[in-house]
């Protein structure tokens, strides 16, 4: 069912009148939520001037209708819970507008009755199943990473590799943050000047389609802010796809590990995946034997 049918049966909804429908009660809740969303955005986090004195936080609706490419009176009436059309493109637009991460995206859409055309399909969680494959792999290393490179899960073989990541702040659990940054990881990552370079342009492909969400935003700023070497490659623009390839690791107490790597993508589109490292080699297959697992 759409949010509303006319624009011309528009109608207020009094702050304290009761939602006598369902209808009613879901617009009366979108109306809330989006004014609770506008209201936390600064408007230099959007690219905005402070202009003038404000009676309110964040953002003004006039400003929110200009970055969503909305009609103002449109958003108001939105904003005030009344009975008009809403399409997915302008749900879209709105969301970005008001840097609203995954879960408040499908919030927002559920609110209005409508179906996401682009649902997020990554999850932040790994499910037993796949936690299952990770034990299984041994003695190969394995990890589960999602596009922005957050580490969500690895078996012990890989944890030998790069480290005790339960000693890590959760933040700083994430491959490309401790390539560019001093870890056990880059100290381990033979080929790491060259490997952080395809990491960086794949993290820009992906955030193509994400660019509005403040987990990505976020992780952006604090690596440019962290690296120097970062802002440089950032500065570069390369863009590239995920693929499989070959990784070198020098591993204290166990030798050279020459490792071909594979994604194995968890979803149907490529966000989480998990991605094997198998040996070159034979003297790699003998050295992944005896890979601590404690």
């Amino acid at each position: 069912m759409s949010l509303a049918t006319s624009t011309a049966q528009a109608r207020p909804a009094s702050a304290g009148q009761r939602c006598s429908t369902p209808d009613e009660a879901r617009r009366h809740d979108l109306a809330a939520f989006l004014r609770s969303r506008r209201e936390r955005i600064a408007p230099d986090q959007v690219g905005l001037p402070m202009t003038g004195r404000r009676r309110t936080p964040g953002l003004r609706r006039e400003e929110v209708a200009q970055l969503a490419a909305v009609g103002v009176t449109w958003y108001t009436w939105l904003e005030q819970g009344r009975d008009i059309q809403v399409s997915v493109q302008v749900l879209d637009a709105v969301a970005r507008a008001l840097l609203m991460d995954p879960s408040e995206r499908a919030h927002l859409f559920t609110l209005a009755g409508a179906e996401d055309p682009a649902p997020v399909t990554e999850s932040p969680s790994v499910t037993p199943s796949v936690r299952l494959v990770l034990e299984q792999l041994a003695p190969y290393p394995a990890v589960v990473v999602n596009s922005r490179y957050e580490i969500l899960a690895y078996n012990p073989q890989y944890a030998a590799i790069i480290g005790d990541l339960d000693q890590l702040a959760p933040e700083d659990r994430n491959l490309m943050w401790l390539a560019f940054n001093a870890s056990h990881f880059r100290e381990v990552l033979v080929d790491y000047r060259t490997e952080r370079l395809g990491m960086v342009a794949r993290f820009r492909s992906a955030m193509a389609d994400h660019s509005a969400e403040p987990a990505w935003k976020a992780l952006l700023a604090r690596l440019r802010k962290a690296s120097p070497d970062f802002e440089e490659v950032w500065q570069r623009h390369e863009v590239m796809w995920p693929g499989n390839g070959i990784k070198r690791f020098q591993v204290p107490g166990v030798g050279l590990l020459r490792c071909e790597y594979t994604n194995f993508w968890l979803g149907p589109r490529l966000g989480t995946r998990m991605i094997s490292y198998t040996p070159l080699d034979e003297e790699t297959r003998a050295l992944m034997d005896r890979l601590p697992t404690g």
